[in-house]
């Protein structure tokens, strides 16, 4: 698989492919595409040779702007643009950030506004297809004059400014230099501009927050999967996901909720129909549902247009060219910008994380009720698999721990972008962004996430082979689930443990054996879209048309 640069097509699916699947990268071919990158690089030669005044080219930076430099200093200042952003350390990014930042920085490029040598990009797309990685950090970027910092690793290594900046290629850590002998590249100085393009843009942080964006959708699938193995449980009706009632009210992300839950529990033999009035088959004393169920597509319906409205954020970003100064091949003309603000980012990173939070609080929720005998319409307590020792406990420090993630993931939630001090760099950057902290914090959010959601698959599981217990004698859940969820019951059961078992469900004696190897399988699997994302496939895709 090859994804082709043309500086406006890229997907999250795409930047996926790249930064986790290691897909290859080539720039188009198309001669406009190259034209443009050429015609800017012109125009800046020929401004420089003409003398004129063009920011960070002819002049130093920021709140030193106002410092001309000579001819003979044009190499050092871009030089200089990126060897004083060696300035940081603390925890490096995951190579797969890495990867997407590289990429990134890449397609803008290709745009052709940056006035930059077709060689530059050559050299970022070679290390992407080569696997090398150059060591980046999560500290030192504001999202203001872009991501200075972070990015400043990855152009200073594909240039060679010095050995002190180090790639990891082929399993191993070695200097720039090196790698660039192995990739058939020699060290080069930056021409004007050169160094201000490749680290005086947005590509870090939105790298980060592209491959949050691709997780936390698979998350949303991943709810909604977990949603409707929790009503097949607890009995549920299918009317609060009638399309009447959502007519009345039709936001896009609540009509897509509702379409979405119907389709899966439909044909389930614990929910029941009470269409044209018939509640024969209603268990418990309440006429209609628990808020839960009832006004799921009311509550996670916001979560969805949010969180699609985040992915067009973040893919729009993904596709800008986003340094200054910008050029305009075409007339000539040469724009100061603020492009580099990465605003967009961090608020489409600060609402994630914050949407994440409420669909986790909601799946919280739906747990209490399960463990409760009170509230379950006739599970065990705790979903207690054998009762008949008397000692068993079930899944309660699972729960626990739900509850701790939920906390914490609702935690990382809290707004970023709206927050600390306004001043840096000389009161130049007298506004900023904060999007690699809130991306930085949107990652972490998700590594809960991805758990608390694997402790939720298990309890689904846990609950349906339960009720398949109570209403068959028998705890395979096939024999009572629907055939939209079957597949997702399915992969996680193999996942945490093995095939269904008609004797015992998937947490039987508690003696048996721990839980956390089977949290661990259903995290890798999660981790690997294995199987839990290949049977949310459809639902994925539906959703990735609701993004549009």
């Amino acid at each position: 698989m090859t994804i082709t640069l043309t500086g406006s097509s890229l997907t999250l699916a795409d930047i996926d492919a790249v930064a986790r699947g290691g897909a290859k990268v080539a720039i188009s071919d198309d001669p406009a595409v190259r034209a443009r990158i050429e015609g800017s690089r012109a125009v800046i030669a020929k401004a420089v040779e003409k003398g004129e005044e063009i920011y960070g080219v002819t002049t130093l930076f920021g709140g030193m702007a106002d410092v001309h430099v000579t001819r003979e200093q044009l190499i050092d200042v871009q030089r200089i643009a990126l060897w004083q952003h060696k300035s940081t350390t603390g925890p490096r990014l995951p190579q797969a950030d890495v990867r997407a930042a590289m990429l990134l920085r890449a397609n803008s490029l290709v745009r052709g506004a940056s006035g930059v040598r077709t060689e530059l990009i050559d050299r970022l797309v070679a290390f992407l297809n080569a696997g090398a990685a150059p060591h980046m950090y999560q500290r030192g970027s504001i999202g203001a004059s872009g991501d200075l910092v972070p990015l400043t690793y990855i152009g200073a290594s594909i240039l060679g400014l010095s050995p002190e900046f180090l790639v990891d290629m082929g399993g191993e850590t070695q200097d720039c230099h090196t790698v660039l002998r192995k990739l058939g590249f020699e060290p080069i100085d930056p021409e004007p501009k050169e160094g201000l393009a490749l680290n005086n843009g947005t590509g870090a942080c939105t790298g980060v927050a592209a491959n949050v964006m691709t997780r936390a959708l698979d998350a949303a699938a991943m709810a909604l999967g977990v949603h409707a193995l929790f009503a097949q449980a607890l009995l549920a009706t299918d009317q609060s996901f009638d399309p009447y009632i959502h007519a009345q009210k039709p936001h896009p992300g609540q009509v897509w909720t509702a379409e979405r839950m119907a389709e899966l529990i439909r044909g389930g033999k614990t929910i029941r129909s009470e269409a044209g009035g018939d509640r024969a088959k209603r268990h418990g004393d309440l006429i209609q549902d628990r808020y839960g169920i009832r006004c799921l597509p009311q509550f996670l319906g916001p979560v969805m247009d949010g969180l699609a409205t985040a992915a067009r954020q973040v893919t729009t970003e993904a596709n800008t060219a986003n340094d200054n100064p910008l050029i305009d091949p075409d007339t000539g003309e040469t724009f100061h910008t603020g492009n580099f603000l990465a605003q967009y980012t961090a608020i489409a990173m600060d609402s994630t994380r914050y949407l994440i939070g409420l669909m986790c609080k909601h799946i919280d929720s739906q747990v209490a009720l399960m463990i409760t005998p009170a509230f379950s319409n006739g599970l065990t307590p705790a979903l207690v698999g054998n009762m008949e020792t008397g000692v068993n406990v079930g899944l309660k420090s699972l729960h626990i721990g739900m509850n701790q993630m939920s906390t914490q993931i609702s935690y990382l939630g809290q707004s970023v972008a709206d927050r600390f001090p306004t001043h840096a760099e000389m009161y130049n950057q007298n506004i900023n962004s904060q999007a690699m902290n809130a991306a930085n914090l949107a990652r972490d959010q998700m590594d809960v996430t991805e758990h608390f959601l694997a402790a939720a698959l298990i309890t689904g599981v846990q609950a349906v082979e339960v009720r398949a217990k109570v209403e068959t004698g028998r705890c395979d859940a096939r024999e009572i689930l629907s055939p939209g969820t079957v597949p997702l019951y399915e992969a996680v059961r193999r996942a945490a443990l093995g095939e269904p078992d008609a004797a015992r469900t998937l947490v039987w004696d508690d003696m048996d054996r721990f839980i956390q190897p089977m949290v661990e399988g259903v995290i890798s699997d999660i981790s690997a879209r294995g199987g839990i994302h290949a049977a949310l496939g459809k639902l994925r895709g539906s959703l990735d048309g609701l993004i549009g």
